[in-house]
């Protein structure tokens, strides 16, 4: 497909009723786009003008025109996208005034000088008929594209030759991404992934940044880049980007673009229902291995290698779950529904790229992978721990991203290494219990492993939230008042403790004279009791000090 499709100007000056038509001022325009033609016959046609109209003249409204009047015609003229302005020099316009064509030439707004004998009738003619050509040729072609990628669809063809297709025929760079921009397939040159990635449009993670293109194209260089939505029906399904790294897209590009979208999702529509149901069995899979109710070994071998798994061990159990919202309870289910599986589908290309043998499944309310030690590591299980936990941390950085394409929080539970299948179940539990835990004691976007939790753990288990709160304001006493002065001695408590009750070092962390720090201690053991002699009453403390940073 020629881009020639467009009609700029300069290929409307090569119809043989404008052979003799010379460019006066303006030629960095020719390349604007021609798609009608109209005569002027009055001075005010401006408010009549459509946008991309070749507009012509004898040049008796010209008869009179002040310079400034010309000048401002012009600028209005540009204003309205119009193409250029044709003039007949000799019947009663001798010539244009240099001023005139000065701010032309400024605005790349071509002024031609027509024959005086041409008839305009002719040129109406000559052009609409090119014109009509040049529309009946993108149809043409739209259509043939449109059939050429239904063919490869029902040949059972993939995105990358969907990408493949669309690439080839439109002179385009193609990805096709989710929609938060994750790579799904791609039809770039090397040159074209260079200049994209010069341009800051991928993330440090790979992650195409749709949303700066998501409301109009965004130009890198001296091109463009284009997102065009893929839906079906209310479903947001992906993005189909096209990048032109030499000049902007044209808009029948677009067209043939928003066609292709619509073969996209009936690929995609078909793919995600293939993925479901194999979701769902690998889901059921996962779910009874680690319930421990998915058989023998070696049974639990074989079908973890049909799904193109591998249990190796031993491994670590991660869930992510995605942080709520106050405002999620208004959203629909449906919704929500969508938002997990967005983050499924984000959360499985990254754990793929690691290893695409590591389980990983959708538990409806939960993401569970199943990330393990490799073989030349297997040395020591503290040094195995570490390294599997930086693993989940690179995960969950490159899930994460910066926080564009609508993504949203979500939290993250690790567990003790597990040596075999009969350890898997406990091993889920913590993981879970991680999640959860450092959820409600960190916040959102928190990755917690289980052995990192300490006394969380135990507090964690107690559902009542109330008889907590009042555990903690009955040893603390006023000291879980809010304001800055109990706050800051419930920092000193702390510090104290942490210190086990070296007053010195408890001075140089707070920065503060050792008589201070004294003064302090006799203070808190005013409100609180004697904590430095009484063993029982310092663990209290510890316990509601705890309590109190998720409770207050």
């Amino acid at each position: 497909m020629s881009h020639s499709y467009r009609v700029p100007l300069r290929d409307v000056l090569k119809v043989d009723v404008m052979r003799n038509t010379s460019v006066l001022a303006g030629r960095s325009g020719l390349d604007r786009v021609v798609t009608r033609l109209n005569v002027m016959e009055v001075p005010d046609i401006v408010d009549w003008v459509r946008p991309h109209a070749l507009l012509v003249t004898a040049g008796y409204p010209l008869v009179g025109l002040s310079e400034a009047r010309f000048i401002e015609l012009l600028r209005s003229l540009v204003d309205r996208d119009v193409a250029a302005l044709g003039i007949k020099i000799g019947r009663y316009v001798n010539e244009i005034p240099s001023a005139v064509l000065d701010v032309a030439d400024d605005l790349g707004f071509p002024i031609l000088s027509l024959s005086a004998d041409m008839a305009f009738d002719d040129l109406l003619e000559e052009v609409h008929v090119r014109l009509t050509d040049v529309q009946a040729d993108v149809l043409q072609r739209t259509d043939a594209l449109h059939a050429a990628l239904e063919g490869l669809l029902l040949e059972g063809a993939g995105l990358d030759e969907i990408a493949g297709r669309i690439s080839e025929v439109l002179g385009l760079g193609i990805l096709v991404t989710t929609v938060d921009g994750r790579e799904l397939a791609g039809a770039l040159t090397e040159h074209m992934r260079e200049v994209l990635v010069a341009a800051d449009a991928f993330d440090d993670t790979g992650r195409f940044r749709v949303e700066r293109a998501r409301l109009q194209p965004m130009p890198v260089g001296e091109g463009q880049v284009l997102v065009q939505p893929v839906v079906a029906a209310s479903s947001d399904l992906a993005r189909l980007v096209a990048f032109d790294p030499d000049r902007a897209v044209p808009k029948d590009d677009v067209h043939a673009l928003q066609r292709a979208s619509a073969v996209a999702a009936l690929l995609i529509t078909q793919q995600q229902a293939v993925n479901a149901v194999e979701s769902k069995y690998r889901g059921d899979f996962l779910r009874d291995v680690l319930s421990g109710r998915a058989g023998e070994a070696q049974r639990i071998a074989e079908y973890a290698e049909g799904l193109g798994w591998s249990l190796d061990l031993p491994a670590m159990v991660v869930t992510a779950t995605l942080d709520p919202q106050r405002s999620d309870s208004e959203v629909p289910t449906t919704t929500r529904r969508a938002w997990h599986e967005r983050f499924f589908l984000a959360w499985n290309k990254v754990v793929a790229s690691h290893s695409k043998s590591f389980p990983s499944a959708d538990f409806f309310d939960e993401v569970v992978s199943v990330i393990s030690v490799p073989a030349h590591l297997r040395e020591d299980p503290q040094a195995d721990t570490a390294y599997l936990q930086a693993q989940v941390g690179k995960i969950v950085t490159a899930v994460a991203g910066d926080g564009g394409g609508r993504r949203r929080p979500f939290s993250v539970g690790t567990s003790r290494l597990a040596h075999s299948l009969e350890e898997l179940p406990a091993a889920y539990g913590q993981a879970r219990r991680a999640n959860e835990v450092g959820r409600r004691f960190n916040g959102d976007r928190s990755t917690s492993h289980f052995d990192d939790l300490g006394i969380h753990r135990l507090i964690g288990l107690i559902p009542d939230r109330d008889e907590m709160a009042a555990f903690a304001r009955d040893v603390l006493g006023e000291l879980a008042g809010a304001d800055a002065e109990h706050e800051s001695l419930r920092e000193t408590l702390q510090v104290l403790l942490d210190t086990n009750l070296n007053v010195a070092e408890a001075s140089r962390v707070q920065f503060v004279h050792y008589n201070t720090m004294r003064y302090r201690i006799a203070k808190l053991e005013q409100i609180v009791g004697p904590f430095t002699t009484d063993a029982v009453l310092r663990l209290n403390l510890a316990v509601a000090l705890k309590v109190h940073e998720v409770s207050f």
